[in-house]
This record gives C-alpha cells, structure tokens and sequence, in this order.
C-alpha cells in the first residue's frame, strides 16, 4: 500500500494533471495497460526481498561486478535526487497558492519536517502514519465524482487504446511510464519486505531466508491491492483534469499546482481543496520513500549497517545517505531550476532511467541459484521484459520525435 501510494507522489500528480489537460479523456487507458507491467515488476521485487532476505542492492553486491552494482545505484540516485526536488518545490508551490506565503520559505520547512520523521521515528511507526496517510489519495477519487464527466466517453477512453506520433504525447506516455514504474520503487519495496521481516524477529540474513507459499502468497495480494490504488488513483487524476481543464480549453498547464488553482472555477472550491491537500499529503508520503530507498541502496551496496528501524547513532551513514539525498533535492529548489518544469521532467527521466533497472530485476528473480524453487514464472518473465522493451520503446521514439 506505501510502495503504490508513494507511487502517486507531486511528480506522478503533476504528470497526470498535464496528460489530462493536453489530451483529455484519450489517455485513460494507458492506467489498464501499465498496472499488469507495474505490478508485475513489484511482485518481482518483493520476491526478491522475501526469498533472499536481502535488498536489491545487497543481491546485486553478492551476485554481480561491482560496476553492476554501482551503475544501478547511481541511476537510482540521480533519478531520486530530481524528484526529491520536484515534489518539495510542488508542495512548496501547493502552500504558497493556499496561504500566500512564499514558496522558499515553506521548500526547507517541508525538507525539515520530513528529515526529523526518518531521523528520529524508527521504522514501524513511519509505517503506521503512512499508511494513514495513503488515505489521502481517495481525495482524488472524490474530486472526479464531483466534476461530473461523460461516463460514455470515459468508458470508450478507457477500453480503447489512443496513440499519436508527435513529442509532445511521446513525452507524455514517458512520463506516465516513468511516474508509475519508477526505480526507486524497486529497491524500495525489496527492502520494505525486510524490514518487515526484521520487525517480527528475524534479525540475520539466515534467519530471513526463504519464504514459504503462503507468506508469497500475501506478499502477491499486497502487491496487487497497492498497485491497484496507484493506478486507481492516476486514472481518476487524468479524468479530473480531462472533464474540467481539457473541456474548457485550458490544455497547457504544466503542472498540478495550476491544475488546482484552474479546478475552482470549474468545480468549486471543494474540488480545489481536495486536489491542493492530496497533493500534500502525497509529499510527505512520497519523499521518504525516494531519500529511503536511495539510503537502503547505497547501505546495501557498500555493506553499511543501515535501517530506518535504527537510531541515526548506530547507523550514521544510512542517515548520511538520507540527509545528502534531502540537502542535494533542496538545493536544486534554490538553484533556480523550476520546479513546474522539474516535476514533469523527473517523471520523463524515471522512464529513460527505469528500463535497465527493470533488466536487472527479471534477471535476477528469474535465476535459481538466488531464488530456487520460488524464481520466476514464464508469466512473470514475459510480463517483465515486456516493460523493458516498451518504455525503452517509448523513449526511443520520443528522442526520435524531438
């Protein structure tokens, strides 16, 4: 549920928002078409976390060169750091519109508030605010009831696929792509699952290995349930923003924070508020999990003790780790980097960066010698390299369009 609701972070909104206002109800049924390719590669993951009791960072460190290992961590890093950035200026600009008070000033409040909950809150009491939090995604669903679209379109939209050969849409299904199968996701939801496990006792690496079916077989479920709400979430952002701004001509926003501000003469002020405080919510749900999965990361892959279970003391540099990740996303804020144009573009660099990563996942939960009896099925397999190929696909073809 954390892992698919991070997933809708101020970037993924942001990149919603503009698909709706530029191409209306058309896009809908890219939601159908990602959520067995995003669920897939998170099963994966969450296998992989189980059966090894490792990371996937630890997994890459024992199975393959170190270059391997590195080169998936910076690819990590980079993306995480742009998005870091793009989701503290979108909830700085969400403040700014609501109170008035300037957006530089509430960018270090957020990062600061943020960084005190990982450094000083362990690990199974995040996890119980955030799954609280994850309720503020339904805001979305709400608002898309009350703009009352054509249920006739939105149906035609969602069954019947719509592709156009220009940069602009390209770009557009990159950043769907990227937003929604990101690679932070991966080594977020592998270490997720150990943390997991270390919560009920099983503190070494020996005592974490292997799963049984049934614990596999909840692991599935849960996977499913959050993908689920992810897309869920996407689809009814896409149908918002498609039956208000799309409709009404307004089809060059370029971000969710106008998206917003255009919905309250629209749909009214409910719908405006609705939309503003889920994009908050969302923040302080989705930059943990992108300043933690990039600490779990780096940890893992340089043998570092590091937990978010752990006071910051006995683990300094997985705390290192997060901090650098905050700092570095803060300072791209305060470089003059514009966060309207960040937040879609972070989600275009997840889908460039993500299919590599993707290679390196299939490869690995399909290999017997690291998972045994429990490696992948042909479904899995197909499904998995499946995704590869097409956001390779799509970034190809958008460069080629550009």
């Amino acid at each position: 549920m954390i892992t698919g609701a991070a997933d809708d972070d101020p970037s993924g909104i942001s990149t919603y928002s503009v698909t709706g206002a530029a191409f209306g109800y058309a896009p809908l049924w890219t939601a159908l078409f990602s959520f067995p390719l995003m669920t897939a590669v998170q099963i994966m993951c969450a296998r992989l976390g189980m059966v090894t009791g490792r990371g996937l960072a630890g997994v890459l460190r024992r199975e393959y060169p170190s270059w391997v290992l590195w080169s998936a961590c910076a690819l990590l890093i980079v993306a995480n750091t742009f998005n870091i950035g793009a989701d503290l200026g979108g909830m700085a600009e969400a403040m700014q519109m609501m109170t008035g008070v300037n957006r530089y000033i509430w960018t270090p409040i957020f990062a600061a508030i943020i960084t005190s909950l990982l450094f000083w809150t362990h690990y199974h009491v995040i996890v119980r605010i955030f799954k609280w939090l994850t309720l503020v995604l339904f805001a979305y669903v709400i608002t898309a009831f009350m703009v009352r679209p054509s249920w006739v379109t939105v149906l035609r939209a969602t069954l019947v696929p719509h592709l156009e050969w220009s940069s602009q849409y390209l770009a557009t299904f990159v950043g769907i792509l990227g937003t929604t199968i990101s690679p932070y996701l991966f080594f977020w939801q592998a270490s997720e699952e150990v943390e997991e496990e270390r919560k009920i006792g099983r503190a070494t690496v020996a005592q974490r290995k292997g799963a049984t079916k049934e614990e596999l077989r909840k692991s599935r479920q849960d996977v499913f349930v959050g993908m689920f709400l992810s897309q869920l979430v996407m689809y009814f952002i896409i149908l918002t923003t498609a039956a208000t701004l799309h409709a009404h001509g307004q089809t060059q926003i370029t971000t969710a924070q106008q998206a917003a501000e255009a919905l309250r003469p629209l749909a009214g002020n409910g719908a405006y508020l609705l939309f503003t405080l889920g994009l908050l919510g969302t923040g302080i749900l989705g930059i943990p999990v992108l300043a933690g999965a990039a600490a779990y990361a780096v940890s893992e892959g340089a043998a570092w003790r590091g937990s978010l279970e752990d006071r910051p003391r006995l683990a300094t540099k997985f705390y290192g780790v997060v901090a650098a990740a905050m700092i570095i996303g803060l300072a791209l804020d305060f470089a003059g980097i514009d966060a309207v144009k960040m937040l879609f573009w972070s989600a275009v660099l997840n889908g460039i960066l993500a299919p590599p990563l993707i290679a390196l996942v299939v490869l690995i939960t399909s290999s017997k010698k690291i998972m045994g009896t429990h490696r992948n099925s042909l479904v899995l397999q197909i499904l998995g390299w499946s995704t590869a190929v097409i956001m390779t696909a799509a970034a190809v073809a958008m460069f080629v369009t550009m």
